[in-house]
């Protein structure tokens, strides 16, 4: 049996929006054209989202934020995306993905890479 994994038909629809973009696009763009053409792609699957919301970032007790990031995608208030234009993915990549999933308080992110010759991306779980 296996387990039905949390927002799947949200993060299917947003995998498959962005590998609309990157067969369109291919590699060797800045990441803001990618994040403009995902965008695009995410409207006409009627995904509601909103693209780089602020986050203030707190430190144990301090009462005023330490600074602050921005998350490229929020999907359906449910689901983080980030998108990177790399050659390939690294641990520093996944790892401020799984960060901003706790920053934002979401369960469920992915990490997509448009950077290489093939779409490549990550599903994160907290």
């Amino acid at each position: 049996m296996t387990e039905k994994l949390k927002y799947r038909d949200i993060t299917e629809k947003i995998i498959g929006a962005s590998f609309d973009a990157h067969s369109f696009l291919g590699n060797g763009f800045q990441e803001v054209i990618y994040q403009r053409a995902l965008a695009y792609e995410l409207r006409r699957r009627d995904l509601a989202f909103a693209r780089e919301i602020e986050q203030d970032i707190y430190y144990k007790d301090l009462p005023d934020p330490i600074g602050t990031r921005r998350a490229d995608f929020i999907v359906e208030n449910k689901v983080l995306v980030e998108l990177k234009a790399k050659i390939q993915l690294e641990d520093a990549h996944l790892a401020q993905t799984l960060n901003y999933l706790k920053v934002y308080q979401l369960e469920v992110g992915l990490l997509i890479n448009f950077g290489s010759k093939s779409l490549t991306f990550k599903r994160l779980v907290l």
